[in-house]
């Protein structure tokens, strides 16, 4: 069978390729898909390339043991970054949640029309984290960042996020607006906007969306500095998402 392999940020320099169709034998799982593509890793790659990385099937976050099937779309995830891929436009959640609205966009956000947007006469705050690109970085001037992502999971990873939101905090509504392709200083690179009857209820949820975006939504940033480029160092995936080359999880 066939399954087509794409990989995402430094793994993609690494690995040669961003995407290929890769032959195994029926049955195959994640974890001995990445046992072939260790096997076959080019001398630039590090030896630890796909250690830590979490895998993507169809779009879902998926286990060592998972099975793969003929046709599956896999993506190699390394940790990401939290935020060059085209544009897409607002999308909101399905009518059963209509207070979650999630984004990926390649322009630059209006902060003021979607926070106005998110306001209804029943909230009591309105509590905004809004992530800006900063002049530096691990020690360095930074000239720009290019962000992408793994669009079709990011944003469903989002729109989960803002559904768990809703119910563990009970805010009233969720919006999550994240830009990708290139950013110059002082541009919003992520916005979030939780709307509640209480102040309480929104500062929580509103740190807890933009920790979890940090850790589970595929998007990944490249800095660009003076003396060359770097792709930022991830934040670990959280444990049942990490997986290893022999198949383990962590």
């Amino acid at each position: 069978m066939h399954v087509r392999v794409t990989a995402f940020g430094v793994l993609k320099e690494w690995l040669g390729a961003n995407a290929a169709d890769v032959e195994l034998p029926q049955g195959a799982t994640v974890g001995g898909l990445l046992d072939h593509l260790r096997a076959g890793l080019p001398e630039r790659a590090p030896k630890e390339a796909l250690r830590g990385i979490a895998v993507g099937v169809n779009a879902e976050y998926a286990q060592a043991a998972h099975i793969l099937r003929d046709g599956d779309e896999v993506g190699l995830l390394p940790p990401v970054s939290g935020g060059a891929a085209r544009p897409s436009s607002v999308l909101e959640e399905s009518s059963s949640e209509p207070a979650v609205i999630v984004a990926l966009v390649g322009e630059r956000i209006d902060q003021q029309s979607i926070v106005a947007a998110a306001k209804s006469s029943e909230d009591g705050a309105v509590v905004v984290f809004d992530g800006i690109v900063r002049n530096h970085s691990r020690g360095r001037p930074t000239l720009h960042l290019d962000y992408e992502a793994y669009e079709g999971m990011a944003l469903r990873q989002m729109r989960e996020l803002g559904i768990r939101a809703r119910e563990r905090f009970g805010v009233r509504q969720v919006t999550m607006v994240h830009r990708l392709g290139r950013l110059e200083i002082g541009e919003t690179s992520v916005l979030i906007v939780v709307a509640s009857a209480h102040r309480s209820a929104a500062f929580e949820a509103c740190r807890w969306l933009i920790d979890s975006v940090k850790q589970r939504v595929p998007i990944w940033k490249r800095e660009t500095f003076a003396n060359g480029q770097a792709w930022a160092p991830g934040e670990p995936f959280p444990e049942d998402l990490a997986l290893d080359v022999r198949g383990g999880a962590g």
